[in-house]
């Protein structure tokens, strides 16, 4: 998709080119360690979401990593929340097994390694620009360094749609590069804040989209309002491709691309009702492409389950380092060769996103996915899954839904009514149990979970869960919960009243703030 010339592209850009070629010209010897660029969307379902036809989905660079490198079909995020998600990236843990960062607004401890000081110890050069790890504060638990190094966000675009990130994300990912040591091998995050919300509405049809090319999933309801908004979700992420893409051509001008182990992912499913924070494939079933030079064999598809927990020790091993004890995730980098039949399921999980349940209650959530079946376990099935009418930090009722068109569409009293069982299956209570056959439904809207015909696959699937979460560590499956006592460390908008760190004055003056950017 066309942005325009002054969307995607920087003047001045090539005056600069000269500088940067002389500041990594000692790297075209290419270090027996790797370079890594993790590309990282915010908020973005695996690209076979919708299917898409026509031109309602363009992203070249994320197809071309894949076509020559590794595409992987089911990979799965830790949790559908940023902070937990991202917590996971780089402890290569599961959300229950880093305390306070397992919860959105978190904080990150030093007991648990993170790859990146890992690598940064190793003598690699370490950066990124815009969101990392976030949201949250990483420092009130005692971490002293950055989660991902020094950040690169001075380049800014005077043109971009309403709703993008003004960084140029590209031109600082060129800075990042000169600024490295002749021949040093470096890792750069380039968290892209799209196609996280807002949106600008229409978007998408402005750049020559069509309503009549968008697949709109069976739990929403098929009109105008929805197309557009999935359209214009679309667009933003189009415009994370844009920027991976003119990465990828800054890697080629400099020799380095075929030294250069580039991951294309995204932190957690789409903003949209039944997505983000839930644990429904639209929730944590990620895109992921992986191209390192000649170690990945050129169109390779992977079908085996991996998990955001995998990428942690992935990196440390091409890096030749040691991972570190405790880590829950393993290596990618043999399905680069092989299959693994031992991969033949993933697990996810959820405790709280925005502070919308009364007291900072959450709501915890485990999740078993294997190839036929997705089996879900409500730890409080009693709460609300969105937070129902509560007036959450994000100063709006069933706040772990984003504020959208679509939302705004489903919840007005006559379309509750009109579409009272999609509205149900997005914003109603659950049971205890989930259970849903993905060979007769793709789309995860028919509960099985009391059939009795389904009752020895749920038994299994039961016990295959319980088992993963005891030897992991769980506090649930011993029936505790230390998250609701987790401090939820916002300090904008209305939701820094739910800080509990700062004085009662300053959350005393956050009630009468408007709401924030949701995260």
């Amino acid at each position: 998709m066309n942005f325009g010339p002054d969307l995607t592209t920087r003047r001045g850009f090539l005056s600069k080119a000269p500088a940067i070629l002389g500041a990594v010209a000692g790297a075209r010897a290419q270090s027996s360690r790797p370079n890594i660029l993790f590309a990282i969307a915010d908020d973005q379902s695996w690209s076979g979401a919708f299917r898409m036809r026509g031109k309602t989905l363009s992203i070249p660079a994320n197809d071309r990593v894949g076509a020559e490198g590794v595409r992987f079909t089911n990979s799965f995020c830790a949790s559908p929340s940023c902070t937990p998600s991202r917590s996971a990236v780089l402890t290569g843990r599961q959300i229950w097994q880093v305390q306070e960062g397992g919860v959105l607004y978190g904080t990150l401890r030093p007991e648990y390694p993170v790859f990146t000081h890992l690598l940064e110890d190793a003598g690699y050069h370490v950066g990124s620009t815009a969101k990392n790890w976030a949201p949250g504060n990483w420092k009130a638990a005692g971490q002293t360094r950055p989660p991902a190094g020094r950040e690169y966000n001075s380049r800014r675009m005077a043109a971009h749609p309403v709703g993008i990130d003004d960084r140029d994300y590209a031109a600082n990912f060129d800075d990042f590069l000169a600024a490295r040591q002749a021949g040093q091998p470096f890792f750069f995050w380039y968290g892209c804040t799209e196609p996280h919300r807002i949106y600008e509405n229409g978007l998408g049809r402005r750049l020559g989209k069509r309503l009549e090319d968008v697949d709109v999933p069976p739990f929403w309801p098929d009109t105008e309002t929805v197309r557009g908004d999935i359209l214009d979700y679309c667009s933003e992420v189009e415009w994370f491709d844009s920027h991976l893409g003119r990465m990828l051509r800054s890697l080629e001008r400099i020799g380095e691309l075929d030294n250069t182990l580039v991951v294309v992912t995204s932190d957690n499913g789409m903003p949209f009702p039944r997505a983000k924070v839930n644990l429904y494939d639209w929730g944590v079933h990620m895109p992921l492409s992986i191209r390192w030079g000649s170690r990945s064999t050129g169109g390779r598809t992977v079908d085996e389950f991996v998990h955001h927990a995998d990428f942690a020790p992935t990196f440390l091993e091409a890096a030749g380092i040691r991972t570190p004890d405790g880590v829950a995730g393993r290596s990618l980098l043999p399905l680069f060769r092989e299959s693994d039949p031992t991969r033949d399921c993933t697990f996810t999980g959820l405790e709280r996103h925005t502070m919308c349940r009364p007291n900072g209650a959450t709501y915890p959530i485990r999740s078993l996915r294997t190839s036929r079946f997705l089996y879900l376990r409500n730890f409080a099935p009693d709460r609300w899954p969105t937070g129902g009418q509560f007036l959450s930090s994000n100063k709006t009722p069933h706040g772990d839904v984003d504020a959208c068109p679509t939302k705004t569409f489903m919840t007005t009293a006559a379309n509750q009514k009109k579409f009272s069982r999609k509205y149900d299956l997005c914003f109603g209570l659950r049971p205890a149990e989930e259970l849903y056959d993905l060979q007769s439904d793709p789309w995860q809207v028919r509960n099985l979970a009391a059939e009795p015909k389904y009752a020895a696959d749920k038994k299994q699937l039961q016990s295959r869960l319980d088992a993963y979460l005891r030897k992991t560590g769980d506090p649930r499956i011993e029936g505790r919960d230390p998250w609701q006592k987790y401090i939820y460390h916002q300090t904008t908008g209305y939701g820094a009243s739910f800080n509990l760190s700062l004085p009662e004055a300053e959350r005393r003056r956050a009630r009468e703030r408007d709401t924030h950017k949701p995260e």
